[in-house]
Formats: C-alpha cells, sequence, structure tokens
C-alpha cells in the first residue's frame, strides 16, 4: 500500500482548453491503471520551481504546451536530438535518478497519423507542401525528412523565418514568398497546413488550392474546427484529406507509455473521448 501512485499532467498558460487530459484520462481508465492525469496553469516566471517540485511529490512526467516548449529546454537535464533540433519539448519524464528527460513527439505523432488515417502514404511519392514556419512546421519538417521526403517546399506569411529553417535544415527546402503560396502545390505528394489559419477565432486560409493533384495527402494540423475549409477545398480536388485532431492524439502515446507502463491505443472510442472534452 505505501507504493505511490503515478501522477502526470500538461502545463501551460492558458491550460483550459487543452484535450490532453481527456485522451490521457480516458487511456487510464480504459486500461484500468493506477494514475492521475492533472491540467496545471504555470506562469512562466514559477516554471523553474515547479519542474524541480512536481518529481517530489509523485510526479512522473508532463506535457508541455505553449508558452513553455522552448523554456523547457533549457531546465532539462537531457534532451533527445529531436527535440533539440526542433527547438522545443513537449514531453518531459522525471527520471528515478532525480534527472529531467525531454522529448519532442510532434513529429511522431504527424507521422503517425497520416500513416493511419491515409493508409499508403508514401513519403517518396513526391515533393512536400508546407505552409508555415512556426514550431509546428519545425517538427513536421523534421519528421518529414526523417521519413524519407527529397523535396518540401516551404511558404510561410513571414519570409525571414522560412528562410531561417532553409538555412537550418539545408538544400531539401525551397522557399517560395507568401503571395505565390499557392504554387507550391503543383505536383506535390504531401501538403500540409502548419498555420493557424482556418482555426476557430483565426483568419481564414486564403491560399488558392488548384495546384492540388488529385490523390494527393493532405493534412490540416488545425483541429478546432475539425473539418476545416482547407480541407473541404483540398477534397473538392481530389486529395486524400487528414484532419489534426489524429496527430494530438498520437503524440500522447509515447509519454503515457513511458509514464504508466502501457502502450496505449489510438482508436475511435479515443477520438470521441477527445472530442467530446
Amino acid at each position: 500500500m505505501s507504493e505511490r501512485i503515478p501522477l502526470a499532467g500538461v502545463i501551460g498558460s492558458p491550460i483550459g482548453h487543452s484535450k490532453s487530459p481527456a485522451v490521457h484520462g480516458y487511456w487510464l481508465k480504459s486500461l484500468g491503471l493506477r494514475g492521475h492525469y492533472i491540467p496545471m496553469q504555470v506562469s512562466h516566471s514559477d516554471l523553474p520551481q515547479v519542474i524541480r517540485t512536481l518529481p517530489k511529490m509523485g510526479f512522473v512526467g508532463l506535457n508541455v504546451t505553449l508558452p513553455h516548449k522552448e523554456a523547457v529546454l533549457s531546465l532539462a537535464d537531457l534532451v533527445t536530438d529531436r527535440a533539440s533540433l526542433i527547438g522545443a519539448a513537449n514531453t518531459l519524464i522525471f527520471r528515478e535518478d532525480g534527472k529531467v528527460h525531454a522529448d519532442n513527439t510532434d513529429g511522431y505523432g504527424f507521422l503517425a497519423n497520416l500513416r493511419q488515417n491515409a493508409p499508403g502514404w508514401d513519403p517518396k511519392a513526391g515533393p512536400a507542401a508546407v505552409f508555415g514556419a512556426g514550431g509546428a512546421s519545425r517538427a513536421v519538417i523534421t519528421a518529414l525528412i526523417d521519413a524519407g521526403v527529397s523535396e518540401i517546399r516551404l511558404s510561410n506569411r513571414g519570409r525571414a523565418r522560412a528562410d531561417a529553417l532553409r538555412s537550418e535544415f539545408g538544400p531539401k527546402i525551397t522557399v517560395v514568398d507568401w503571395v505565390k503560396a499557392g504554387t507550391i502545390l503543383e505536383g506535390a505528394a504531401t501538403v500540409v497546413n502548419t498555420t493557424s489559419l482556418g482555426m476557430v477565432g483565426k483568419p481564414e486560409f486564403r491560399v488558392p488550392l488548384d495546384g492540388i493533384e488529385p490523390g494527393a495527402v493532405v493534412n490540416d494540423l488545425v483541429y478546432a474546427p475539425l473539418r476545416t475549409d482547407f480541407l473541404d477545398r483540398a477534397e473538392a480536388r481530389g486529395a486524400r484529406i487528414v484532419d489534426g485532431l489524429g496527430m494530438l492524439l498520437h503524440q500522447a502515446v509515447p509519454g503515457f507509455e513511458r509514464w504508466f507502463g502501457t502502450r496505449p491505443l489510438v482508436d475511435d472510442a479515443l477520438r470521441d473521448a477527445a472530442l467530446s472534452a
């Protein structure tokens, strides 16, 4: 009876919108595991103290969301290569030896979502077109390169950030000005919107999608709304569309497995639990 019940959670500011408690709570209940997953609003100034204190309270790890995904890297003792390359961490593991291990599972979640919801997706089938050059874009680009995509066409509303990614990731990246963003679609086998355009409360995604190839796999990382205008227009062009919720669900799998000792499944019941949160 003296064995500690493992605790995990998600930290951010704000945190009330997070679907992570519903996802992990569903897994804990459906798998019959001991443990709890708690949402916690944490300010930037309190972040170092929180990271030092939670392991002493029985926490085995955390998910990290905005605005702390970059800051936690400097607070970790160990950082995975992919988290370093992306420049952000979304998963912390509090090890038994007292060290904090930081990882980024967004790229894993992105690829797992495509493979589950676009069966037969082939990263080597042709170029990828990516809209946006923020943190999510970095994770997507890293994952696409690792998966074997030979060319990534990138367009961002501010060109400087896209050029910075080109300098960092090398000649596989081709940058196109936003005013010509629609041209990156011609011949692209994979298309990804990593911007917030089309999200509830944000401006619409207005780039022309006439260049989308029939049969291309098109993914929008936005999941509120689940079915965006971007996806509707892509499907009308004959594309195979994948919504953004699956990435959120799949990126949670590695952390849950490390914290609670069981690898969970991403299925329709989990999607329903997340959507009802």
